[in-house]
């Protein structure tokens, strides 16, 4: 019971803090006109941390992660460093059982090479190696000890589907991980404010999370003197993104997810990688239109 009383209070300060969103309608009618003609289903939703205002599509439909499940695990992960079961540094034994084919820097270790926590973790979220990313959530407790921690956070709809116990409809359903755009966008901020795990835990997965390599999408449409805590994810028929923005103006978060895509390609112009940008581009430049930065000519090779 005294357990339970936690939680509860939790969600319901959750749930009390979205019916009190006040709707930025301006910018709700530029999202609404951007999403038109989409051909799957799209999910949007931003908030200015500084005024508290959103704009939103299906801000509460459930979309895969696909690779935004590596942001809960790397904090079950930290859940278990704070309780004194794992070190950030601890060195570990990679072993080739632990391959997840593909083009992975862990995956092209040696059995029985070593490797610090710290790393695994660093290659799961900047690079997004997805055989450092199985590692790290059996390291976790699995999918199940996560999905408690994201449970106890006020996320009801942020969880683990692969690997774990009990979750194999939705893992049918959704892949890897599931979540909403609000959620995923509200798990950046409570991280960013120290309210996931605790402060210290908080600061060094932020810290984490401002170091991404693929940067072709929406990171792509903002400044790189802007410092940005985001994560993507991407498999045939869905495309997504949440990103936490530390503009000058003031931070504000985003998450766009896709799902039932007609288009699976995987070129630079698919198109909900193409709305991803154009929905950072309109985001950028609606909070700060003075900023001055545009896109040096020819950069758009180094994307590709």
């Amino acid at each position: 019971m005294k357990k339970i009383i936690p939680i509860l209070l939790i969600i319901f300060t959750f749930l009390s803090s979205y019916a009190q969103e006040k709707v930025d309608k301006k910018l709700q009618s530029k999202l609404d006109e951007l999403v038109k003609g989409f051909n799957g289903d799209i999910g949007v939703y931003v908030k200015n941390l500084k005024t508290g205002k959103t704009a939103s599509i299906n801000a509460d439909t459930i979309f895969p992660t696909a690779s935004m499940i590596k942001v809960p695990i790397t904090c079950g992960i930290f859940n278990k460093i704070e309780k004194g079961t794992l070190d950030y540094h601890t060195e570990l034994m990679y072993c080739d059982s632990l391959l997840y084919a593909g083009e992975d820097i862990l995956g092209s270790f040696k059995d029985g090479e070593k490797i610090a926590l710290s790393k695994v973790l660093m290659l799961m979220i900047t690079t997004s190696d997805n055989t450092a990313s199985l590692w790290a959530q059996l390291l976790a407790g699995t999918g199940t000890a996560i999905n408690e921690v994201m449970a106890n956070h006020g996320l009801q709809n942020t969880r683990v589907n692969s690997r774990t116990p009990g979750r194999k409809d939705n893992q049918k359903k959704y892949g890897w991980g599931q979540t909403t755009p609000r959620e995923m966008a509200t798990l950046l901020t409570l991280i960013r404010d120290g309210k996931m795990i605790n402060p210290a835990a908080s600061e060094r997965i932020y810290r984490n999370l401002i170091r991404i390599y693929w940067d072709s999408e929406a990171l792509s449409q903002i400044p790189p003197t802007v410092q940005v805590a985001s994560k993507s994810g991407a498999v045939d028929a869905a495309r997504s993104e949440v990103l936490l923005v530390n503009a000058p103006h003031g931070d504000f978060v985003f998450c766009i997810t896709t799902k039932n895509q007609k288009d699976t390609s995987w070129n630079y112009d698919n198109e909900g990688w193409t709305i991803i940008r154009k929905l950072s581009n309109l985001l950028w430049n609606y909070y700060e239109p003075n900023f001055g930065w545009q896109q040096p000519e020819g950069m758009q090779k180094y994307f590709k």
